[in-house]
């Protein structure tokens, strides 16, 4: 009955397993509504297509068309990407033009494993004006995600850190620290203080605590991690405790995830 349908023009196979009436508009929004329906549940649009379907700018909703569905279905479709993880949380999960989407915050992290710094920025940049995530939520999302493998997040966070250089503000770990002392009551500290000569260079701290003589470094995603870079790191900190200087360092996840406990660390540090 469908092979005569079809033949006869009353219909249209656009999927395996799925059909259409020859009268309905080919539009790209129905063409992938019967790809996912096709493919079923579970599906989601993924990276430029998810995208498209958020709004984000740089992203027209065109195929091939970006699908994830979880690895033990191992599909494909012909013409298309079709993704797959071991499982999407439930966090990073919307529906966006009434089909399953990855969140936004979770779009711009997966598109940083393929698309260049300029669309990125687009994205970002988008997201962002449209209310759809926010730098707080997208760093928490960020750590919590880093620890997969989750190739392209050095080239996200480096995006991120340029939209701010061109807003003139503190970085998003200053920014976010200087929120949380705020929030508790503490007085904020001078920012990007020089305090001291190690040779021929400068030595300037994140943040400093005069009256306490307390130097908090606030240390990013990708802080330090060559020899060269750790033996200036020590340096660094030799030189403040010589000129009588103490000093607390607070990494990214701890800003991050676990910002009471930073805060009771400095509250005991500037109460001594």
């Amino acid at each position: 009955m469908l092979r005569g349908r079809i033949q006869s023009g009353l219909l249209d196979q656009v999927g395996v397993r799925t059909f259409a009436s020859p009268l309905l508009p080919k539009t790209a929004i129905g063409r992938l509504h019967a790809l996912m329906l096709d493919i079923g549940d579970p599906v989601w649009a993924f990276g430029r297509t998810a995208a498209a379907l958020h709004g984000m700018d740089g992203f027209p909703l065109v195929p091939p068309f970006h699908l994830v569905t979880e690895r033990w279905r191992n599909v494909s479709r012909v013409g298309h990407v079709v993704h797959s993880v071991i499982e999407l949380a439930a966090i990073d999960r919307e529906v966006a033009q009434d089909l399953a989407v990855t969140s936004p915050t979770r779009t711009l992290i997966d598109l940083a494993r393929h698309e260049g710094s300029s669309t990125l920025t687009l994205a970002l940049d988008s997201a962002i004006r449209d209310l759809q995530t926010t730098e707080d939520f997208l760093h928490r999302r960020i750590n919590e995600l880093r620890s997969k493998g989750r190739y392209g997040i050095p080239q996200l966070l480096a995006v991120i850190e340029g939209t701010e250089i061109t807003r003139g503000g503190h970085s998003w770990l200053e920014r976010r620290f200087l929120e949380l002392l705020h929030a508790e009551g503490i007085p904020a500290p001078a920012t990007q203080v020089v305090l001291s000569r190690r040779g021929d260079r400068l030595v300037r701290v994140d943040c400093w605590f005069a009256d306490a003589r307390l130097v908090v470094e606030l240390l990013g995603y990708r802080w330090h991690r060559t020899p060269l870079q750790m033996a200036r790191d020590a340096e660094r900190a030799n030189q403040l405790t010589l000129d009588g200087h103490r000093m607390l360092q607070f990494p990214y996840s701890l800003v991050a995830e676990k910002p009471a406990q930073m805060m009771t660390d400095l509250r005991r540090a500037l109460a001594q």
